[in-house]
């Protein structure tokens, strides 16, 4: 007999999880137990009755219930969530291989089946954000057991975990803001912040304290690595460098100059002194502008030196009521960009907003070469890197497009 309290939601919210998808919105659900407690796991039933999964309730959200399991057999005790982790945690071992694995996420929210969790790796430290209640209640269980499991089954040497508890979506879920170390008998809880790692064999210095999300982008790691043989020999001019990693990757690849341009003068510091961690400093310089005005200026003036244009800009929608707005200025960094490059020379452009959808950038791309009197030559299309995985039922978890081009 199952114990768990029981919600009952429409056909058209029962059809949504036959689907795949993994979410119970609050206007499908016709009928639910009194006295829920929020953070707590409930059945989910059809109309009929007929199990649909389980999953963390919580009367605050739209989202009201997140499922994590759709097996009626499940048990929910410590020996289902190391199960889970484990399974997580050997999926990033075996498809980003020895190497990447130790600077990877290691769970990916939903597409881990685990629910607003985000836990990133950085060699010896873990950064993890929780945007779901009832994943907050059972943390202390998973960060030691996830610590566990790297030490004892994959021989990393986890020293710390730090909390980056600060989105506003917590508030939608009845959370506070907050951020800091977890503090247990073994693991370090005085550190400067600041942590060294590899990627595509170049060093970066990353602030998990201070720096943007978990301190350091690592969905676009083979994207960086794909700029490589295109930046050889060309001028570059990287904008949205944030901490430099494009620039660098172009830097190190050969390129004959690299400009790396970010509005942020802390993250240029540290794109900085990531370039003279890699002795790249003498061919790579650093400007503080907003990206929009800079291309501008460059129109307006007609020195334009750049064969190689790379834009990473931060996502312009985070919701669909402000999609249509994301798309004109997508389009408008797009087309100043085209219009700047010559004939024969080289565009890698991105979205990381997954309400601008693959149809919807490829529109925009489409729109802004029509904008510029330029074709474009498709050389590849990419996604976020495997460790972000991509689960074709549920569209939240495709967010990242790259693409680069060359201008004809």
């Amino acid at each position: 007999m199952r114990l768990f309290p029981k919600i009952t939601v429409s056909e058209k919210g029962a059809d949504f999880l036959r689907g795949g998808h993994v979410w119970v919105y609050a206007d499908e659900i016709c009928s639910e137990q009194s006295e829920l407690t929020d953070g707590e796991l409930v059945d989910v039933l059809s109309p009929k009755g007929s199990y649909l999964g389980t999953g963390f309730y919580n009367g605050h959200s739209k989202i009201r219930v997140r499922i994590v399991s759709k097996n009626a057999n499940d048990a929910f005790d410590e020996a289902f969530w190391e199960r889970k982790l484990r399974w997580s945690i050997a999926y990033r071992r075996q498809v980003m291989g020895e190497t990447d694995f130790h600077c990877c996420r290691l769970i990916f929210g939903e597409a881990d089946a685990f629910p607003g969790l985000t836990v990133d790796r950085f060699e010896d430290v873990l950064v993890s954000e929780v945007l779901c209640l009832g994943i907050e209640k059972i943390k202390p269980l998973l960060y030691r057991l996830l610590i566990r499991i790297l030490r004892e089954e994959f021989d990393a040497p986890i020293r710390i975990l730090y909390e980056r508890n600060e989105s506003p979506i917590r508030g939608l879920e009845g959370l506070s803001g907050e951020k800091g170390y977890w503090n247990a008998p073994d693991l370090d809880y005085k550190s400067n912040g600041l942590c060294k790692i590899v990627e595509n064999g170049i060093r970066y210095e990353v602030d998990f304290i201070n720096g943007q999300k978990t301190g350091f982008f690592l969905d676009q790691k083979y994207n960086r690595a794909a700029i490589r043989k295109i930046a050889a020999g060309r001028r570059v001019l990287d904008c949205f460098t944030h901490t430099g990693s494009f620039a660098l990757n172009a830097a190190q690849a050969g390129a004959k100059h690299v400009t790396a341009v970010d509005i942020s003068a802390d993250a240029l510091a540290t794109a900085k002194r990531n370039a003279e961690k890699n002795g790249l400093s003498g061919k790579t310089e650093f400007i503080c502008a907003d990206v929009f005005d800079l291309l501008t200026a460059y129109a307006k003036n007609g020195k334009f030196n750049y064969d190689f244009v790379i834009l990473d800009p931060p996502a312009f929608t985070k919701s669909r009521d402000t999609l249509k707005n994301a798309i004109r200025g997508y389009r408008e960094i797009n087309r100043r960009a085209m219009q700047l490059l010559s004939r024969g020379s080289y565009l890698a452009t991105c979205s990381c907003s997954h309400f601008m959808t693959e149809t919807y950038f490829r529109q925009m791309l489409h729109n802004a070469a029509s904008d510029a009197g330029v074709a474009l030559r498709q050389i590849e299309g990419r996604k976020q890197s495997p460790d972000h995985p991509i689960l074709w039922n549920i569209p939240e978890t495709d967010y990242l497009k790259f693409y680069l081009f060359q201008i004809v």
